[in-house]
């Protein structure tokens, strides 16, 4: 799941591979866009060594200054090359906390090479992206081969419309682990957090249905089925247990109870109305809140997981039952 700022809502779209929240780092004349791209992923610095201590080193003269300079470039043009004999034209850099992951030579050295860089990609986010685009991370330039670079039809900077900014999207990826994306838009924040949410809540219910394939009637029509047996059992039997059974469907009329008044009818005659219905047998009987009356549910395609609702009904169970264990309230001043 990426998250860009600007555009509208309309504008997400679902990507079969790979997206990068900030564009390729490049300097003038670098590639934006790669086909059949050969990808690496380095977990080495492309920058000048540096000791474990803190050293300085005091130059006296510019012969001493301009021989470091020209050992510098000579050390990372190796890299460089070295990174280019393995075929790779695509190389994404893992970010670095020691020193620098790269520099503007290094950056100026790839570009001249035609590779694409794509900078500071997180230590947590590495087994990922390896596992999606099939790659090995590669801690030293010697041990980089062709063996260990992963393979994708296209790669390439995509100007998001509506912000200007840039995200890097690995498309064609024969990913062994059939990794999709979804690239999120939105005007401000608010709008980006709420659709985040809405997309979460879509794949939680559709892993429901994966672990459990059963679909039942929605629109409060499970609920009040439910309700309804529950009270003829409360009639049947005597007792604490009566008490009990009756408790428990008037707590499962809650929620069609909400829905009417969520969706602005008249909670009260709809329930009525809705209980009538299912004494009558009409078991898919629910709330259409487009039309504002009873409806059967089956009818108009109004379903949902059956775990979604026995997982709701168990959690809200044992949380009355933790409750009903309290024995007493020690209230600290």
């Amino acid at each position: 799941m990426v998250e860009q700022l600007g555009g509208t809502v309309d504008d997400t779209e679902l990507v079969k591979g790979l997206v990068f929240d900030k564009g390729s780092t490049k300097t003038a004349g670098g590639p934006s866009q790669i086909q059949n791209a050969k990808i690496a992923l380095i977990q080495f610095c492309l920058s000048a060594p540096k000791t474990d201590m803190d050293n300085n080193v005091v130059v006296s003269d510019y012969a001493a200054m301009d021989r470091i300079l020209r050992d510098e470039r000579k050390y990372i043009l190796n890299l460089c090359k070295k990174i280019k004999k393995s075929g790779a034209n695509v190389v994404l850099i893992q970010k670095s906390i020691l020193r620098d992951a790269y520099n503007e030579l290094s950056l100026h050295f790839l570009a001249k090479m035609g590779i694409l860089v794509v900078t500071d990609v997180e230590r947590t986010d590495v087994e990922f992206v390896c596992r999606t685009l099939g790659c090995t991370p590669v801690p030293h330039v010697d041990s980089l081969s062709p063996e260990k670079l992963g393979t994708a039809e296209h790669v390439g900077d995509v100007v998001l419309p509506g912000s200007g900014h840039k995200v890097v999207k690995f498309v064609g990826v024969s990913n062994p682990g059939h990794t999709s994306t979804v690239l999120l838009r939105g005007s401000n924040d608010l709008v980006l957090a709420e659709a985040n949410r809405s997309v979460h809540d879509a794949q939680c219910v559709v892993r429901s249905l994966v672990k459990q394939r059963y679909l039942i009637a929605g629109g409060g029509a499970a609920e009040t089925e439910a309700s309804l047996r529950l009270r003829e059992l409360a009639l049947e039997t005597t007792g604490l247990d009566s008490h009990c059974f009756k408790a428990y469907a008037d707590a499962l009329e809650v929620i069609p109870y909400t829905l009417a008044e969520n969706a602005g009818l008249k909670p009260i005659d709809i329930v009525t109305e809705l209980r009538k219905a299912h004494a009558e047998g009409m078991v898919g009987a629910g709330i259409d809140v487009k039309k504002g009356r009873i409806s059967d549910m089956y009818d108009m395609n109004v379903i949902q997981p059956l775990l979604v609702t026995t997982s709701a009904i168990k959690l809200a169970t044992e949380t009355v039952c933790m409750i009903l264990k309290v024995d007493d309230l020690v209230v600290v001043m």
